[in-house]
C-alpha cells in the first residue's frame, strides 16, 4: 500500500487500510490487480481519474508536428517527381507535416521561374488525389525554394 504522501507502507489488511483512508477523508484506490496482494494507494479518487484521463490524451496525441523533408531538384525528370508526389501523400496520410525543398545551385538561381513551375507541378500531383493544405508558401531561401504542405 502507498500512503497519500507517496511512502510505501507495505502490506497491510484491507480493514486497516480503508480505516487510515477513512480517516484522512480520502480514498482507498486500487492502482493495479495484477498481482498478489492488489496495489491500493490512499489519495482523491477524483485527481487519479484526472491524471489517468490526462496520460491517456497525452498518449493519443497525433504526430503531425513532426516534419518530413521531400528533396526536389532543378533537374529532376517527371517520372522522379511522381515518385517524390507518392512519397509525399504516404506522408501526409500518415499526419506528418511535410517541407518541400527544391536547391538552387549557381546559374539555377537565375532561372527561379523554371524552379516554382517544377514546385508548382509537384503540388498539382499532390493536390489531385488527396486535399492538401499549403502550411506556409512557397517561399525563396538562401540555398533554394521551400515551402510547407499538411493534410
Amino acid at each position: 500500500m502507498i500512503d497519500a504522501d507517496g511512502k510505501q507502507i507495505g502490506i497491510v489488511p484491507f480493514t486497516e487500510a480503508l480505516l487510515k483512508a477513512q480517516e484522512r477523508q480520502l480514498d482507498l484506490i486500487q492502482v493495479t490487480e495484477h498481482v498478489d496482494p492488489p496495489v491500493c494507494k490512499i489519495g482523491d479518487y477524483g485527481k487519479y481519474l484526472y491524471q489517468l484521463e490526462k496520460k491517456a490524451r497525452e498518449a493519443k496525441k497525433p504526430t503531425a508536428g513532426e516534419v518530413k523533408e521531400v528533396r526536389l531538384t532543378f533537374t529532376i525528370s517527371s517520372h522522379d517527381l511522381e515518385t517524390r508526389a507518392t512519397q509525399a501523400k504516404k506522408f501526409l496520410e500518415r499526419g506528418y507535416v511535410v517541407r518541400v525543398t527544391l536547391p538552387l545551385r549557381g546559374r539555377q538561381r537565375f532561372l527561379e521561374q523554371f524552379a516554382i513551375q517544377k514546385v508548382n507541378t509537384f503540388l498539382h500531383m499532390v493536390s489531385s488525389s488527396l486535399p492538401i493544405k499549403v502550411e506556409r508558401e512557397l517561399r525563396r531561401e538562401p540555398r533554394g525554394l521551400s515551402l510547407i504542405i499538411g493534410k
